[in-house]
């Protein structure tokens, strides 16, 4: 049997564009997709603390060290510059085997820069 687990997070990450004339997606400083274990076109949801909305789409590579996450298309509506997000990525994988799974959590500053926690 498979199930859907939590694969990664970036955990309160701060939107510094929003962009509703893309097409789709949420644009992410390719740093942070690395920590995070995130690749490009990869499904994530996306969590919005100020408004509670909570939206699937794809990752797209933003520039490497900008700190860069910006929501684009329809999706730009219900996100403001500025919004604390959380960024998940799931896997569907043996349940087995999601007993040993440990996710990759990444916690960022107020300028989408890593942090150690």
């Amino acid at each position: 049997m498979f199930i859907e687990i939590l694969k990664s997070k970036i955990h309160r990450a701060f939107v510094t564009e929003v962009n509703i004339n893309y097409q789709g997606s949420i644009t992410i400083d390719e740093d942070l997709m690395d920590a995070a274990n995130i690749v490009e076109h990869e499904k994530v949801q996306v969590l919005n603390y100020n408004n509670g909305e909570r939206i699937d789409t794809y990752v797209i590579k933003g520039k490497r060290g900008t700190g860069e996450v910006c929501m684009n298309g329809p999706a730009a509506r219900k996100f403001l510059v500025g919004d604390p997000i959380i960024v998940i990525s799931y896997a569907m994988i043996d349940a087995q085997e999601a007993k040993n799974l440990i996710p990759k959590i990444i916690f960022v500053d107020n300028n989408n820069k890593m942090i150690t926690k």
